[in-house]
């Protein structure tokens, strides 16, 4: 099995990840897309998709310091320490399937540095994923009732389910009720117009910060490049810190 290719280290990190098994209607089928995903990491990260999915309507950007990137506020997502000297914001698509390769390495890099990084995540739909606006609001309607965290989980972790699905809404409703949301509320706060606006502002920050590809990674203000492994992508935020 592709398991017993993986160190102690990684079977636990990949165990920890599977905390959504809980929930019965997912369990079966991320459990073989968690082993097909970090399956296709060492395929993956080291190809053209990192970058590649560009934004369709804008040029190329560079890698300097983007001098317009928003400071962090109290409406970004964070999680870590709020106050840690290394703050790493990525600029993310859920459809893009860039991103949800770097779904677990970020996760990994955040348990990893504790109280030592601050993480921020901002929403950049591209758009020519029909579903990446959904799956943002969804986010955040989530959010609204404290689990920001926790959809966005999902959402990446069964990211082949929905993406090219025209019900989507509808898997995102299944998942809401999974995470035992007030189904009300977050149908309400799925369609309102505070966080279509949450959602743009997020976008347009993106645009003003130079984002042209997802993801996109600022690390103290700084961007920086997509890495081929983890252990790059590592030593990339410890040494530019």
């Amino acid at each position: 099995m592709e398991n017993q290719n993986l160190n102690k280290k990684d079977r636990r990190e990949l165990k920890r990840q599977e905390k959504a098994a809980e929930f019965a209607r997912l369990k079966k089928n991320k459990t073989v897309r968690r082993i097909a995903l970090w399956g296709s990491v060492a395929l993956v990260l080291g190809g053209a998709i990192f970058g590649a999915v560009k934004f369709a309507t804008l040029p190329a950007g560079n890698n300097s310091t983007a001098s317009a990137l928003d400071a962090v506020s109290e409406q970004d997502w964070w999680k870590g320490n709020k106050n840690a000297q290394i703050v790493l914001i990525e600029y993310s698509d859920f459809q893009c399937p860039a991103c949800a390769i770097y779904y677990p390495l970020v996760n990994k890099l955040s348990e990893e540095l504790g109280d030592k990084i601050s993480f921020v995540y901002r929403h950049f739909p591209l758009k020519q994923h029909q579903n990446a606006e959904p799956a943002a609001w969804a986010a955040e309607a989530a959010g609204r009732q404290g689990k920001f965290w926790e959809m966005h989980d999902l959402i990446f972790e069964n990211q082949k389910i929905w993406s090219d699905q025209k019900n989507a809404e509808e898997l995102f409703i299944k998942y809401a009720e999974a995470l035992s949301l007030d189904m009300a509320k977050f149908k309400e706060d799925v369609g309102s117009k505070e966080i279509n606006e949450k959602v743009e502002s997020d976008y347009q920050s993106g645009l003003r910060a130079g984002v042209d590809s997802t993801p996109t990674f600022f690390l103290n203000g700084k961007r920086i490049q997509n890495s081929q492994n983890y252990e790059e992508f590592k030593n990339a935020v410890l040494s530019g810190a």
